[in-house]
């Protein structure tokens, strides 16, 4: 499957403009119901908020929507859409709440105000890659497990959990191009007696995006 960016966490950033106060949230979401479910939390939230704007962009039936919430037409939704598709994520929803400061900010300025409002909450939510990693379990003996994790490591793979019984199981994830040099890196070490075992494979933030 191919890779593709989306945002770490949720995130909230506040920014004033001539008094109107701008909240902007972000969150990683891969569902339309749960889109709509923290939307609605924050319009309960935000009662008494002169206006709830939001975009939403879902991998899943390729879903793209959006909302000014009585904004003039084109002046807040879409500005915030905009951000989402210049920064090329999916599964993300990005709401931002306006409580009117009594100055009228006109169509170009409402279109920078949510603009900025979305694009400084992207950013703290911070962009990552996603990208298709394999899972495997792997049992070595007590005297190589630390040798053992130091290799998956030092080949890209990234440690889950690791157990104890009468052996060491180490369960980790690696990009599929790295497995076969891990296992044969594993076979040195151990003389051929390492046991892996594929679990299955997910998707994993693999790199920042700045």
């Amino acid at each position: 499957m191919e890779s593709y960016k989306t945002v770490k966490q949720r995130s909230e950033e506040v920014f004033i403009e001539k008094r109107s106060k701008f909240i902007g949230y972000c969150f990683p979401v891969t569902k339309e119901e749960e889109a709509l479910g923290i939307l609605n939390e924050l319009r309960a939230r935000h009662w008494d908020a002169t206006h709830n704007v939001y975009a939403y962009i879902l991998r899943e039936g390729n879903i793209m929507r959006y909302s000014d919430d009585g904004e003039p037409q084109g002046t807040a939704g879409m500005p915030v859409l905009d951000v989402l598709r210049k920064s090329n994520i999916t599964d993300v929803l990005v709401v931002v709440t306006r409580y009117f400061g009594g100055i009228l900010l006109g169509g170009g300025g409402l279109v920078r105000a949510y603009s900025h409002s979305a694009s400084i909450a992207v950013k703290a939510a911070k962009i990552v890659t996603m990208k298709e990693c394999l899972l495997y379990n792997l049992r070595v003996d007590y005297n190589r497990y630390t040798k053992a994790e130091s290799y998956i490591t030092d080949n890209g793979g990234v440690i889950d959990e690791t157990t104890f019984d009468d052996a060491v199981n180490i369960e980790f994830h690696i990009e599929p191009e790295n497995i076969e040099k891990l296992k044969k890196s594993m076979a040195d070490l151990t003389g051929g007696k390492a046991q892996f075992t594929e679990i299955g494979a997910d998707y994993y933030g693999i790199e920042a995006v700045e």
